[in-house]
């Protein structure tokens, strides 16, 4: 008879927005069962294998490759995606996997497609307001999906079982929370602006984020300001501020994100359902830029829905006339002298978040590998 000894893959990652919600389910299902064996499957990038390793977990590695955007890609990308699946599908049953968990994204294809085939249980993360295209694919076959927004069955197959649960993240975002009328204070009256484009940083950000900031002018001049670049934009933006005559503190990638954002009172950042959920975790208000290719133009949808709530002001360059970074200096010049005004949006943003997101995806894990148990005399 199977018990919580069991095996259970978490596939896909590739970015921290998906990666992480998972770490937070592993996580939490070792609190309930310390000796659940979990392995990650991945696409191998070394972010995602450091931070997976560093947690404890084993990690496997799937070749997989995203949709491609041009016809010559076509077969790499049908190449690929089968040599993940089959060695996915001799993975699972190799190792006799009793679950697997899709985390998002196209890295979690190949293995989900494999437990599809052995006819091993399926549950899929939705971080954002639109499921992305291997949610919606993979969403029949599924025993679960748990979203972090309400209103994405209209996207899904009739029949498709959702559970709104919220998305998942590490416990350290609810440690020592301070209330949002503490903003203020939380520096002894240094006020801390975050500038985060994702954990591969946003092109659009690194290069306006300083141009508008240095627009902002006095309105920020007791400010200290966190940018998070990415690895591929660190050296050129730090160059910028550096130019600009700006004193900033510029990161690649920013690892204690849970104390950052504590000790934060404004954000500027793109609107990936991971990054939002962090945000209402630590009601820190913000002005979202939505990344504007972003499939199915989830990234708005996300946005749309902070901006009904009052927690944030959302930039669409897709909309706006004239230069970005002085709708987005406007913005901060705004934000940044009107202290009632981001308690208000602090305040906002800590009513959209879910607390118990991480427990109810992993309870809901917990529960099926139960239910897989044959019942005894």
């Amino acid at each position: 008879m199977k018990t919580l000894t069991d095996h259970i893959v978490l596939a896909g990652g590739g970015t921290a927005g998906h990666l992480f919600p998972g770490l937070a389910v592993a996580e939490q299902l070792l609190r309930y069962a310390p000796r659940l064996r979990i392995t990650f499957a991945g696409t191998g990038k070394p972010f995602e294998a450091r931070h997976v390793k560093n947690s404890g977990f084993e990690y496997f590695t799937l070749p997989c490759r995203p949709f491609p955007r041009k016809a010559r890609e076509a077969l790499r990308f049908v190449m690929d995606n089968f040599a993940g699946y089959r060695a996915a599908r001799r993975f699972l049953r190799e190792r006799d996997v009793a679950l697997v968990v899709g985390l998002g994204g196209y890295a979690s294809v190949p293995a989900a497609r494999a437990a599809r085939a052995l006819r091993i249980p399926i549950v899929l993360l939705e971080q954002n307001a639109v499921p992305g295209r291997a949610t919606r694919w993979l969403a029949p076959a599924a025993a679960s999906v748990c979203s972090a927004f309400e209103g994405i069955r209209p996207y899904l197959k009739a029949g498709c079982r959702v559970r709104v649960t919220g998305n998942p993240l590490r416990r350290e975002f609810f440690e020592n929370r301070a209330p949002a009328r503490f903003l203020p204070d939380r520096l002894g009256g240094k006020r801390k602006l975050l500038v985060l484009g994702g954990s591969g940083g946003a092109q659009v950000l690194n290069e306006q984020a300083p141009l508008a900031l240095y627009k902002a002018g006095t309105a920020l001049g007791d400010w200290q300001i966190v940018h998070q670049t990415g690895e591929r934009d660190l050296a050129r933006t730090s160059h910028l501020y550096r130019k600009l005559g700006i004193n900033a503190t510029v990161l690649p990638f920013i690892d204690d994100m849970p104390g950052l954002l504590r000790t934060s009172h404004l954000a500027i950042s793109r609107a990936g359902g991971t990054t939002l959920a962090e945000l209402a975790a630590s009601g820190v208000p913000a002005i979202l830029l939505p990344f504007p290719n972003a499939t199915d133009n989830h990234q708005r949808k996300n946005a749309d829905v902070f901006s009904a709530g009052g927690a944030c002001k959302t930039l669409d360059e897709r909309e706006l006339d004239g230069r970005l970074d002085n709708h987005l200096a406007a913005a901060v010049v705004e934000l940044a002298t009107a202290h009632a005004l981001r308690v208000r949006m602090a305040h906002a943003m800590t009513q959209l978040a879910r607390p118990e997101a991480t427990r109810r995806v992993a309870k809901s894990i917990r529960l099926l590998l139960h239910s897989l148990q044959p019942a005894t005399a």
